[in-house]
């Protein structure tokens, strides 16, 4: 009995782990699909990956909360700076036990900014089947 029980539990971690490995390609995929709409500057094509309470912390430690006002920041930076690029690379991306939320970690890279860099954290949220990203933070570094 107890064999069993084993069988029945280590399949059960098996399934769970291939389904969090399955977010998790399906989160870097995200991320790739929002590092090309920031690489065009667009600001729409960014923000369908953001839910309407997003917070975010930028690399020079000032910070922006609600989809609408980081909306209105994006478009006023690529505006004012129409040369400036940035690059989100992720390193880890982990899935909760229950699949609802995620964490990302990464590097990102600036061209034309203030800073050239550094690491990032992103939380993303799985609402009505589909991950949005809930908080980012952004540390210059270099």
């Amino acid at each position: 009995m107890i064999s069993l029980l084993g069988f029945f539990f280590m399949a059960q971690l098996t399934f769970a782990q291939k389904n969090a490995d399955k977010e998790a390609i399906l989160i870097k995929s995200l991320r790739a699909a929002s590092n090309e709409a920031l690489a065009k500057h667009d600001v729409d094509g960014m923000s369908k990956y953001w839910l309407d309470d997003l917070v975010l912390i930028r690399g020079n430690s000032s910070h922006l909360a609600g989809k609408d006002t980081i909306v209105a920041a994006w478009r006023k930076l690529f505006k004012d700076n129409p040369k400036v690029s940035y690059l989100r690379v992720p390193t880890q991306i982990t899935i909760s036990n229950n699949d609802t939320l995620a964490w990302e970690t990464g590097t990102w890279r600036a061209f034309n900014s203030y800073s050239n860099g550094g690491s990032y954290s992103a939380m993303w949220k799985k609402t009505n089947n589909s991950w949005k990203i809930l908080a980012e933070l952004f540390v210059s570094l270099f």
